[in-house]
């Protein structure tokens, strides 16, 4: 099946957006959370495993070369060397950086983190996840209230 690549990753980046500003805006988290969490994390999952199962199973076009090789770094490459390919990994990073997002201010929220100062950050998480996952880390080491469950996320 020939897939409009370009619309689908136009529109998972534009509803991921919305969801981050979501995030940094709302003002009770403690409602707005779960509901992004679902919303959010679960639709972008829920397109990235139609869309990969389908391209996997060769019932999507790739439109362009397809790799099924996850353990080389020549697969992985060929796999992002098409549309189909570069655009479910996007909604994989969509996906996952909402998550961390979404936890870091959950955590905070917990901790006693002010929102001005989980707010710096959490662009990071959006648009260079490790990094901005790293900054948290810091920010709640020494910004945090609490020191219950400082491993185990919650």
């Amino acid at each position: 099946m020939q897939m409009p690549w370009e619309t689908i990753f136009e529109v998972t980046n534009i509803y991921a957006m919305v969801c981050w500003l979501i995030l940094l805006l709302a003002p009770k988290r403690e409602q707005v959370l779960p509901m992004l969490f679902m919303a959010g994390c679960g639709l972008l999952a829920a397109t990235y495993t139609v869309l990969i199962v389908g391209l996997m199973s060769g019932t999507l076009d790739a439109a362009g070369p397809r790799s099924q090789d996850f353990s080389s770094l020549a697969g992985v490459m060929g796999l992002f060397d098409s549309k189909g390919g570069a655009t479910i990994g996007w909604i994989h990073y969509l996906a996952f950086d909402l998550f961390v997002g979404i936890w870091a201010a959950r955590n905070a929220d917990r901790r006693g983190i002010a929102r001005w100062m989980q707010i710096p950050v959490l662009p990071f998480i959006f648009l260079l996840g490790p990094l901005g996952l790293v900054l948290y880390l810091a920010l709640r080491t020494f910004a945090g209230k609490s020191v219950e469950n400082a491993v185990a996320p919650s």
